[in-house]
């Protein structure tokens, strides 16, 4: 068996596989479903009923959509130039530690002033985090994937010591946890009365301006090229290292960000249990996209959907919850095999 580089795929192509991937997630999920005693039909209704079957819902979905957009973006950049980036996680902590440092009052200043300062500070702190790897990536041959992946356990134990130490809020009875945000430095909620931030906003936003560099701008052309053929790229002229430096500034930036929309928008102050794994999700929401930055709006809301749908749908079917985590982990490995069929063919020797 071989594999033969396709032309450019058509549309009809591109949208054909990924749709594929998504039913033959559904037809094996079914089958676990149908192991626990109850209706994939049902199930999978329920599903949809629990992540936009009213208002409630379809905020939640949303809610938990925020950071995975983040995370999803981060992960698209890095792996576009085949910068394997696999410390969102970290990265997504360290933003919510900048957060709390600069938002419990250390600077009085007004909230329109405040709160850009904060993620100025955020993206900083986490480029900054993932260019370590980069630096020992580029400058010593060192594999990434294990830098960054062990980097999540490194800050963790980090941000453990903080909570212990000297960012632990004196009025929280002993729980490892920091003081809240001032009010200068919350996100305002978009509903009254509901848990949806402006953060969503931001993630919107940050998805279209990322698209707008991978497409439009030299970077964006460097980054691509150096993940298309990085000796290709060296050949003709483009700073390679250069490149990956950049683009693990970027991602690394973004991935932040996501904990400070956590921090800011949502929880209000910094705990060992700020992510249930959204840096780790953030791979998946990006390669459902096709590393496509506009794309990963909509696989976060999916993966945030599914996530969301099987609490409601767990109380009522008692089919347990852990069924979103296979229906996740499906749909990415499905999706890679139809990254692979869509750009190349295999043939049979």
């Amino acid at each position: 068996m071989r594999l033969e580089p396709k032309p450019a795929p058509s549309l009809a192509v591109t949208l054909l596989f990924p749709l594929a991937a998504i039913a033959t997630t559904l037809m094996l999920t079914s089958i676990l479903v149908l192991a626990a005693g109850a209706s994939p039909l049902s199930v999978f209704y329920l599903v949809a009923k629990g992540a936009a079957g009213s208002q409630f819902a379809l905020l939640e979905t949303l809610t938990r959509a925020t950071p995975l957009i983040f995370t999803g973006l981060a992960i698209a950049v890095a792996f576009r130039a085949k910068l394997w980036n696999i410390g969102a996680e970290a990265q997504l902590y360290i933003g919510g530690v900048v957060t709390v440092v600069l938002g419990t009052g250390a600077l009085p200043l007004p909230s329109a002033i405040l709160i850009p300062v904060i993620i100025v500070a955020v993206m900083a702190a986490g480029a900054l985090l993932l260019l370590g790897p980069a630096v020992l990536k580029t400058r010593f041959g060192v594999d990434e994937v294990v830098t960054t992946l062990l980097l999540n356990f490194i800050v963790l134990l980090f941000v453990s010591m903080l909570l212990e130490g000297v960012l632990k809020d004196p009025m929280g009875l002993g729980w490892p946890q920091s003081q809240k945000v001032i009010a200068e430095a919350q996100l305002p909620r978009l509903i009254q009365g509901k848990r949806l931030h402006c953060g969503f906003v931001i993630a919107l936003a940050s998805a279209v301006l990322v698209w707008v560099v991978m497409k439009k701008t030299v970077l964006g052309y460097e980054m691509r090229a150096v993940g298309l053929n990085p000796e290709g790229a060296r050949f003709v002229g483009i700073p390679v290292n250069r490149a990956l430096m950049k683009t693990a500034l970027l991602s690394g930036g973004l991935a932040a960000l996501a904990g400070f929309s956590e921090v800011s928008g949502l929880k209000g102050n910094l705990t060992l249990d700020l992510s249930p794994g959204y840096g780790y999700t953030g791979i998946v929401v990006a390669m459902l996209a096709m590393l496509n930055p506009l794309g990963v709006i909509a696989s976060a809301i999916f993966v945030a959907g599914i996530f969301v749908g099987a609490d409601a749908m767990s109380r009522a079917a008692k089919v347990p919850s852990y069924i979103a985590d296979v229906m996740v982990a499906t749909s990415l490995l499905t999706m890679v095999v139809a990254i692979l069929l869509t750009r190349f063919w295999i043939r049979w020797r």
